[in-house]
């Protein structure tokens, strides 16, 4: 049976790399796939990973009908086998249903990927409506790392390396930014609510206040 599926997990986890992966092997077997995207760090109409690999997508708008969408394709002799959905926390929660309903009334295999909470730790709508209609939620299991090694379970906003915690949930960003723009960073618990990054942690352990007396 078809299943709405949610891979879910942090930044830089490998979500977008695993959703590359699916469209390859699908592909490769002849199938074809449709594939949404919203706010990809490398633009409009793409799905990339932070290993290099793009492809092309369809850039969905927050009022956009996905049914509709698949089906006035369906219509006009296009074909789909299965439908990829990236940076899923970003779609609105009806958005999420009509994902559902591909899966209910079309027969399609939907696969969306995305990060379940905002650098707030508050959940973002389209997550939580994957959480409470998929079928099948996967964590990722490549686990991405806070700057201590522990397994990080947090997404962090960061301004010039400093953690911010106000500001619209939405803002397009990548990690490892550390001038004044905005970048992002994964974390452990401890540390995200610490709010100690990797750079305020590299400036605490520089202070002559907390360096060894002989």
């Amino acid at each position: 049976m078809p299943e709405l599926v949610f891979f879910s997990g942090t930044m830089d986890c490998g979500k977008s790399t695993l959703a590359l992966q699916i469209e390859h092997n699908r592909s490769a077997r002849g199938l074809v796939g449709m594939i949404f995207t919203r706010n990809d760090r490398a633009g409009e109409g793409k799905l990339s990973s932070r290993l290099g690999l793009v492809t092309d997508a369809v850039e969905v708008a927050y009022d956009q009908d996905l049914y509709a969408y698949i089906v006035d394709h369906l219509s006009q002799g296009g074909r789909v086998d299965y439908v990829i959905a990236d940076e899923a926390q970003f779609l609105a929660p009806g958005q999420i249903d009509q994902l559902a309903r591909v899966v209910d009334d079309l027969g399609l295999e939907v696969y969306a990927f995305g990060i379940t909470t905002d650098f707030r730790s508050k959940l973002f709508p389209g997550s939580q409506r994957l959480v409470e209609l998929a079928d099948r939620i996967e964590v990722l299991q490549v686990e991405a790392l806070c700057w201590c090694g522990a397994r990080a379970t947090h997404n962090a906003r960061t301004i010039g390396g400093e953690m911010v915690v106000e500001g619209a949930q939405v803002v397009v960003g990548d990690v490892d930014q550390s001038t004044g723009e905005v970048g992002y960073e994964v974390l452990c618990r401890r540390h995200h609510r610490r709010r100690m990054t990797a750079a305020s942690a590299r400036a605490a352990a520089l202070s002559p206040d907390v360096l060894p007396v002989n």
